[in-house]
């Protein structure tokens, strides 16, 4: 078998310029399947880490956007107040939105997103310094926040525990409680967070005022009923407005299953791409072996005469076609590991943190089932051609 093996290689090596024509298609093909592959898996688990933050036990409520009695639809935060109390397996009730604010810390100031938060019963993002918000907060509405990386980084460039301080938000005055961790190293979907979290209630006063809010967050007591608990939510706000209204909810779950949706389309065209350029690499490589048959049927007529059977033949240039297919996903499983782990840990990493196990077992299978797959489908064909020509006829040819 070693000396089919190197007999083939010597063959291709002699023909170097149309081998490496051959093998192109056919890396392409496997390099973008392994790529995609390896980089598929850097996108979960960049999905995993952006979506990290997002309580497992909450949902948001929003009106739909594109329904024609908008305006009926909207929501105040006596609204969510009641609903907390009025749907069951509701303990927390959140106005979803943001206020611009200017926010002054001694001489340092910029403008920040001031939410609503939760408290430390929900709340998933570790903390660099302090506490964060508490339910005694929330029944005091106190004049308390909590700063986010981002603020923190804007508000106090010289670094330190900033507990304690006093912070200037619009035109009162908060206590600087607590200061979020840096989530992994990019930018995360957080649902209810921003810049700065105040007390739900505290946000209610000060900054709602009874106007109107885009949302709401609700935090639930059993994860295990929260899809149950988004219908009972949906249909107690279309009873309370008393029209035709409707709303749309959202949660970590319905969340990765959007994007593991959008993901699985983008693997699939490149599973076309890739299985296109297996078909062209497959013709390619069928035209080689042809043509390689056609130029050594005097060698076949000769190893046939001096005793060669047609298994030896056979078996001499399906190796041939094999070491080619084999060459070919080699390269292509080096290449598509490599462009996948440079997606994967260099760009994704910055938007998650998370830096994702390259697919190595996934990765090999590919290229072991490509290879096979076109040696059996198109390099049969020309080593059977080599096995059954007739030893006399190949000696006459010229």
């Amino acid at each position: 078998m070693i000396a089919y093996l190197l007999e083939a290689l010597s063959a291709l090596a002699a023909n170097r310029v149309r081998t490496v024509l051959t093998l192109i298609g056919l890396v392409i093909g496997v390099t973008a399947v392994i790529a995609i592959e390896v980089s598929g898996a850097g996108l979960a688990g960049a999905v995993a880490g952006t979506l990290g933050s997002i309580s497992d036990a909450s949902f948001t409520l929003i009106p739909n956007q594109q329904q024609s009695d908008f305006t009926r639809a909207r929501l105040k935060y006596q609204d969510i107040v009641a609903a907390q109390r009025a749907v069951p397996n509701v303990v927390v009730a959140v106005p979803f939105g943001a206020n611009s604010k200017l926010v002054r810390i001694g001489r340092a100031h910029s403008r920040l997103q001031v939410a609503a938060g939760v408290d430390d019963r929900f709340s998933t993002t570790p903390l660099r310094f302090g506490r964060a918000l508490s339910a005694d907060d929330v029944a005091a509405a106190a004049h308390v926040c909590v700063l986010s990386d981002r603020a923190y980084n804007r508000l106090f460039p010289g670094g330190g525990d900033p507990t304690g301080t006093s912070a200037r938000i619009g035109d009162r005055r908060y206590v600087v409680v607590g200061v979020l961790l840096k989530p992994n190293s990019g930018v995360q979907v957080s649902l209810g967070r921003s810049d700065v979290s105040v007390p739900s209630t505290t946000f209610a006063r000060d900054f709602a005022r009874g106007a109107f809010i885009f949302g709401a967050m609700f935090y639930v007591a059993d994860t295990a009923q929260l899809a149950k608990t988004e219908g009972a939510m949906t249909g107690w706000f279309q009873t309370l407005k008393k029209g035709r209204v409707q709303y749309t909810t959202i949660d970590r779950r319905t969340l990765s299953q959007g994007i593991a949706g959008i993901l699985g389309v983008v693997t699939f065209i490149v599973a076309v791409i890739g299985a296109v350029s297996l078909v062209v690499a497959g013709i390619g490589i069928l035209n080689i072996m042809l043509v390689s048959v056609t130029e050594r049927t005097r060698e076949i007529g000769l190893r046939k005469a001096i005793g060669a059977t047609r298994t030896q033949v056979l078996v001499q240039f399906f190796i041939e076609a094999l070491a080619l297919s084999a060459i070919g996903c080699a390269i292509g499983l080096v290449c598509g590991v490599g462009i996948g782990a440079w997606v994967s840990n260099v760009q994704l990493v910055k938007i998650s943190g998370v830096v994702p196990a390259i697919p190595w077992a996934q990765s090999v299978i590919i290229a072991t089932v490509f290879a096979t797959v076109v040696t059996l489908a198109f390099g049969t064909y020309p080593a059977w051609r080599a096995a059954t020509l007739d030893p006399i006829e190949a000696l006459r040819y010229e």
